[in-house]
């Protein structure tokens, strides 16, 4: 069959130029305008042009933000990801649409001002808006309005908690989107904010958005400033924050979990071991098994981190030990091994049996080490030198010895009744073990 081809099309439209952009733009009560944006030209002359479409006066008074649920402002800076087909509006300026909900905020009506703290709140996150604001001294009047809220609102909450609950819930989500811009330095904040802040975690605890903001502030707080860091933990206890991980909201368990890791990472040294010994008492392991890791919902990423951290500061407490070699002339080293043998062996003899010569003594030591597993016989004090695992193995050893008593005089047992090349000599091996355990654990590292 003969092929038909069809006559070419002389007149195939062009691709636009690169620095053309088509898009509609909103204003209310109007159609919305189609236009070719130049991204060339400045921006003013874009929105004069707009304006003048319009005829409002004033251009300088107003600006392009995104149409959609983010309701950013367009900036010479982030201009360039504006898409074909995009739906902007023209607004009211970031420095205006700031002045005009800061003094909305201070509203006498109370309807008007939560009106303007929801608006704040939406608005916060957008950082062209978020530096109008703070330029205004936004930040300040936010925490006077929390450090005052509470008690002006006596009467409020009892009338209209409610409305109460949610003008903190804004303001706190205002605080949070604005801070987390970086503009603001967090070493400002007074010790009267710090305080009620601390003190929603245990008001508001049935209060699901205020919980998780005033958790996400003292997060950020310990986070990022020393100074706040020693205030928070003044306030806040690991007995407050245990509860908010026994309910059912995983992100409130997430926020918690986070504060408690911000306080661990801060703490000092010397006061780490005690907190994780805090943690230890109030079964914190278990409450993280039963109420998060087996709860009926899977784990979400943040979670995940959030856990991953707390386990990696959890085990990086046992690197000094783990770096620390035995001292063969510290009696109180010794102590741990002489310990180790009376529990394995002290029960079939007469207990502190001190009766033969010293040499006997020592031949019937050197025997129990060689059952014990150890490679140096006389001196097993020796096989503890090596880092890692360094004392750490030793204290492995004991904790098993007097926690599993039976289990650990079975083995031991066990083994010393086998012949000399029997594979799972009780000492080396738990050395061996601790020493894998912490490459595997990655105990030490960040």
């Amino acid at each position: 069959c003969p092929v038909v081809l069809a006559p070419v099309n002389s007149s195939v439209a062009m691709p636009p130029p690169a620095d053309i952009v088509k898009v509609a733009i909103e204003w209310p009560g109007a159609y919305p305008k189609l236009m070719e944006i130049d991204q060339k030209k400045p921006l003013s002359s874009i929105i004069k042009e707009v304006c003048d479409g319009w005829s409002l006066a004033n251009h300088d008074q107003f600006a392009l933000q995104h149409a959609d649920s983010s309701n950013f402002y367009i900036t010479e800076k982030n201009r360039n990801e504006i898409k074909n087909g995009a739906i902007l509006r023209l607004t009211t300026s970031p420095a205006q649409n700031a002045q005009q909900l800061h003094e909305r905020i201070q509203s006498s009506s109370m309807d008007a001002k939560l009106e303007a703290l929801k608006d704040l709140a939406n608005y916060s996150r957008d950082v062209t808006f978020a530096q109008e604001f703070i330029n205004l001294d936004g930040i300040s009047l936010l925490t006077q309005m929390v450090e005052s809220g509470t008690e002006r609102y006596q009467k409020l909450q009892k009338i209209m908690k409610p409305c109460f609950g949610d003008m903190l819930s804004f303001t706190l989500t205002a605080f949070v989107e604005l801070m987390d811009h970086g503009i603001v330095s967090w070493d400002t904040f007074s010790v009267a904010f710090i305080k009620k802040i601390a003190s929603y975690v245990n008001k508001f605890a049935s209060d699901i958005s205020i919980l998780q903001r005033s958790l996400a502030i003292l997060e950020s707080m310990v986070l990022n400033s020393h100074d706040l860091y020693q205030k928070v933990a003044q306030e806040i206890t690991i007995g407050q924050l245990i509860p908010h991980l026994q309910g059912t909201d995983q992100e409130i368990q997430t926020y918690t979990i986070a504060v408690i890791n911000a306080l661990f990472l801060k703490a000092p040294d010397d006061k780490r071991q005690e907190m994780a010994n805090i943690l230890a008492q109030k079964q914190l392991r278990s409450i993280i098994l039963t109420h998060v890791i087996r709860a009926q919902r899977a784990i979400n990423n943040e979670m995940a981190h959030q856990l991953y951290v707390l386990q990696v500061l959890t085990f990086n407490l046992l690197e000094d030990r783990m770096m620390t070699k035995m001292d063969p002339q510290d009696q109180a080293q010794r102590d741990i091994i002489f310990e180790l043998r009376r529990i394995a062996f002290d029960a079939e003899s007469e207990p502190n049996n001190s009766s033969g010569s010293i040499e006997k003594r020592k031949s019937m030591y050197t025997r129990d080490y060689k059952k014990l597993g150890f490679i140096n016989h006389v001196n097993p004090a020796m096989d503890f030198t090596q880092t890692p695992p360094g004392m750490l193995a030793l204290d492995n050893m004991l904790y098993f010895a007097k926690h599993h008593q039976d289990a650990y005089i079975r083995i031991v047992l066990e083994n010393s009744s086998r012949e000399d090349k029997h594979e799972c000599p009780f000492g080396r091996s738990s050395i061996e073990l601790t020493k894998m355990l912490c490459e595997i654990l990655k105990v030490g590292e960040l």
